[in-house]
């Protein structure tokens, strides 16, 4: 197949690679991509993936069979509705169902419509109407921005004046909701969706807060494992039970508005003692969860997403995956996720991919006109390891992050750490 890939990131060089991987001649683009897919003999091309119109003239004139959209930002202005309207295959929603990602608003009103299990959640207009609904839920508070805010647009705190702080910052850019703390383990959990069917991938869990032990700020995410061999019943119970209350019911309703969800739906779980409920819904694959669900993978990944954007997914047997678990570990530069520092030069990368059962996913990295590489943003790869156990595969992980050098450079040194 000719397959275009849009997106910059780490994710769409697991998409990428895993593509490569498959027993096919497939031909790939990647727009814009990234020095790291470039380096993987992937074309890469200068293009302003969020621009529906640039998009759909570089697809018409280049023709493809399929088009991937990575990230969430030209889902949710709509990169994928002309081209869908023109007859080309595209997996991603068009813009109406990617709000399900876009506003958190709409995603809860689809959850209360579809009756799925999530937590209570109150719209804010300002900080000034925060204090009552604060106090409404009590603390620990948590508050979510409505649109796209790259993770960072969510507070959990104790703090009450940190929180309306919190509302305060982001009640000008649209809505903010409240939302009731919901405590335990949290679980990612991929469905490919045709509109009507879903097809459930692996659960992984992801490392949100920037240094170990969960402290410190958000982030887009600084690791992550699969599988959870800790989950209720076992994996393909916990799979069935949120394919039947959570994926079908959502893509179902949204088919019934009109607007079917063509994609991926990432569904953001948390275990709590009342059963498992949702946090969030995403209309892509996550970051860093996708690399180590590509990772386990070992069914082709461009069927499923050639039958989700053609409405075949019925026709296909559940994908199939590796016994071995698969770690990640993000190398993120100095300051992230705050001021980042930018520029600094990397070494020691193909000392890191000759370690057993290791690959690299670029994020943000640059070559030098010598063929060096520099860091260019706050997350700059991850180092993606394999093994026939979890401490296997974190010590292959972590021996391959002391052969990379950057400076200020940051990692956490505890992904994986519980299930080791």
């Amino acid at each position: 197949m000719k397959i275009l890939v849009l997106g910059p990131g780490a994710r769409e060089h697991a998409i990428v690679l895993s593509l490569l991987s498959e027993d096919a001649e497939h031909s790939i683009v990647c727009a814009p991509g990234n020095a790291g897919i470039a380096a993987s003999g992937v074309e890469t091309v200068d293009l302003a993936f969020t621009d529906p119109d640039a998009v759909t003239k570089f697809v018409s004139d280049r023709g493809f069979d399929l088009v991937i959209v990575g990230p969430e930002a030209p889902l949710v202005a709509g990169v994928a509705d002309p081209l869908r309207a023109g007859g080309v295959p595209v997996f991603g929603p068009n813009a109406d169902a990617a709000q399900l990602e876009g506003s958190k608003a709409f995603a809860k009103r689809i959850m209360d419509e579809a009756g799925v299990p999530t937590g209570r959640a109150a719209k804010v207009a300002s900080a000034a109407e925060a204090g009552a609904v604060l106090d409404e839920f009590g603390a620990p508070y948590v508050v979510k921005a409505d649109g796209l805010a790259a993770g960072k647009g969510v507070l959990v705190t104790e703090d009450r004046d940190a929180a309306i702080d919190h509302i305060a910052t982001w009640a000008p850019h649209g809505e903010v909701l409240v939302e009731e703390f919901l405590d335990g383990q949290e679980v990612s959990l991929f469905f490919f969706a045709d509109g009507h069917d879903v097809v459930a991938l692996t659960p992984a869990q992801d490392y949100k807060r920037i240094f170990d032990g969960d402290q410190g700020p958000n982030t887009g995410g600084m690791g992550a494992y699969s599988p959870l061999p800790w989950l209720p019943g076992g994996t393909e119970a916990f799979i069935e039970e949120i394919k039947r209350d959570v994926a079908i019911p959502t893509v179902r309703q949204l088919e019934s508005e009109g607007t079917p969800f063509i994609g991926l739906l990432y569904c953001g779980l948390i275990v709590t003692s009342k059963g498992v409920k949702v946090i969030e819904f995403n209309a892509r694959f996550g970051d860093p969860e996708t690399q180590v669900v590509l990772a386990r993978l070992e069914s082709p990944l461009s069927a499923y997403l050639l039958a989700s954007a053609n409405g075949e997914l019925a026709s296909l047997p559940a994908p199939t995956f590796s016994d071995e678990p698969a770690v990640i570990v993000v190398l993120a530069s100095e300051g992230y996720p705050g001021d980042v520092a930018t520029g600094r030069e990397i070494t020691g990368l193909e000392a890191a991919e000759a370690v057993t059962g290791v690959h690299l996913v670029h994020a943000a990295t640059a070559r030098t006109q010598t063929g060096g590489w520099i860091a260019t943003g706050g997350r700059v790869l991850g180092v993606v390891s394999r093994g026939q156990s979890f401490a296997e595969a974190r010590a292959r992980a972590y021996s391959a992050l002391n052969e990379i050098d950057l400076e200020g450079g940051q990692f956490r040194t505890d992904i994986a750490e519980r299930v080791a």
